[in-house]
């Protein structure tokens, strides 16, 4: 269901470590159509692999991409099981991954079978629903968890293109003087976290210290004025 699906730990690491030790958070380009993903995994209880056949069997109805609405009733489009089936392969290939980096290392790490458990599949998969009335169904309430938008509105400089995002490059704004940190994807896939964004920071801080110095060289220069000519 999503293009970067990792375990929340494995084999005694948390998934940040192993992102990185992959070079996940170096990728400098992503992937066409995969704009939109996130990382699906969970805070709680001092974190959790998120399995979405897991919560199916716990009762929750996963559908499709939510297609359209039409007075009470909500279609969904029939890529339920293959957002599934492409969420698998990419966690499988993580841990492919991730066992293939602890055997050319010699790590010793403890092997963590259970992490390849696959839940069985609930009805709510093997037969989709690919229209819902909502009156029908009594549901009277709808939470779109969506995320949020970047407003830069109050920021009143020429910076910013007509869909309202900045003109930068790697943070260094068109407008003089103006510096982005911690935009998504600025350089790389960690350049919106904490523990990502220090390459970005480092690539600005190190610009504005280049532009003083040209700045320091400019003023240390004579100026020279000439006499102006009697005709």
């Amino acid at each position: 269901m999503h293009e970067l699906n990792p375990p929340a730990d494995y084999r005694n690491r948390d998934f940040c470590w192993w992102l990185g030790v992959l070079g996940e958070w170096d990728q400098a380009a992503m992937k066409p159509g995969r704009e939109h993903v996130t990382i699906a995994v969970s805070g709680a209880h001092g974190g959790k692999t998120i399995d979405f056949r897991e919560l199916a069997q716990q009762g929750m109805t996963l559908v499709g991409l939510t297609q359209s609405f039409s007075g009470n009733l909500a279609s969904f489009q029939p890529n339920l099981v293959e957002n599934l089936a492409r969420g698998d392969e990419n966690y499988l290939a993580l841990l492919d991954a991730a066992d293939a980096y602890v055997e050319r290392n010699g790590l010793d790490l403890p092997l963590e079978p259970e992490a390849r458990r696959v839940f069985p599949d609930a009805d709510c998969i093997k037969n989709p629903i690919l229209g819902l009335d909502l009156d029908k169904a009594g549901i009277t309430s709808i939470i779109w968890a969506t995320g949020f938008a970047v407003d830069y509105s109050w920021l009143k400089v020429d910076a910013f293109d007509a869909a309202g995002k900045p003109q930068h490059q790697r943070g260094v704004s068109s407008e003089s003087g103006i510096y982005f940190l911690g935009l998504p994807w600025q350089s790389r896939r960690g350049s919106s976290f904490i523990w990502g964004v220090w390459h970005d920071a480092k690539y600005v801080a190190d610009h504005i210290a280049i532009q003083r110095q040209y700045l320091e060289y400019r003023d240390a220069a004579p100026v020279v004025r000439q006499s102006p000519v009697n005709a």
